[in-house]
């Protein structure tokens, strides 16, 4: 397996539109004190406030994303970065476990939906219907430093388009890499149409740097897997 020494700015991770938003309690009080009693009840069923208390086996609080200073309060993406490695989905995906989270990203945006596509895609038909519309946000960081490099190893069985096949290699390979001290891994993506398109994802929240938003996207699902993506203006 390569190294890649990467200094890149603006790789996109895709969210549902509804997720990125700051958190909207503060317009349902009249006061700050009922602010606090508001917090405290979403901080009981919240998986990201619970492992930011420590109360998560699988990660350290200290790894987290964490605002210094009163006056970075209203800085963007702490909550975006601790988010990922905190709600993950039962089984995990190609690189995580479900105990543990990471952050995928892409270079090309297209690229980026052509991975949430494929799982909202699959949803869409184990429900049975194929008529869905829904809208993401792009969240750019940037990545400085030594990432594990499969680009060139396209056969690797952890990039097994299967995910049950792909998957459990992929999170046994991300196990060891964490273990030796990896930041994080770039890889091929198993489901862009055009071949070259590369992902990375991030296996540390402290590697993830001057998070932000970017451009919004629809994509419509008119009754096949097919779907069309919109460029929100």
């Amino acid at each position: 397996m390569k190294r890649t020494e990467l200094s890149d700015r603006g790789l996109v991770r895709l969210l549902p539109a509804t997720y990125h938003k700051p958190p909207a309690l503060r317009g349902l009080v009249d006061t700050d004190e009922e602010l606090e009693v508001l917090a405290e009840i979403e901080g009981l069923t919240s998986t990201r406030l619970l492992a930011e208390r420590g109360r998560n086996p699988h990660l350290d609080p200290r790894e987290l994303a964490w605002l210094r200073r009163t006056q970075d309060l209203r800085i963007y993406g702490q909550t975006h970065v601790n988010a990922a490695f905190t709600y993950t989905r039962a089984g995990g995906n190609r690189f995580n476990t479900g105990e543990r989270g990471a952050w995928y990203c892409a270079w090309d945006v297209l690229v980026s939906v052509s991975e949430v596509a494929w799982h909202r895609t699959r949803e869409l038909r184990f429900a049975g219907t194929f008529e869905d519309s829904a809208r993401y946000v792009e969240i750019l960081a940037d990545f400085i430093g030594v990432f594990d490099d499969i680009t060139d190893e396209p056969g690797h069985a952890a990039l097994h388009p299967d995910p049950e096949i792909g998957y459990p290699e992929g999170q046994s390979l991300a196990e060891r890499l964490r273990r030796d001290g990896s930041r994080g891994l770039i890889y091929p993506s198993a489901r862009a149409e055009a071949p070259g398109g590369n992902c990375l994802v991030c296996f540390e929240p402290h590697a993830i740097q001057n998070v932000r938003p970017g451009a919004s996207w629809d994509l419509i699902w008119e009754g096949t897997p097919d779907y069309a993506v919109v460029a929100v203006s």
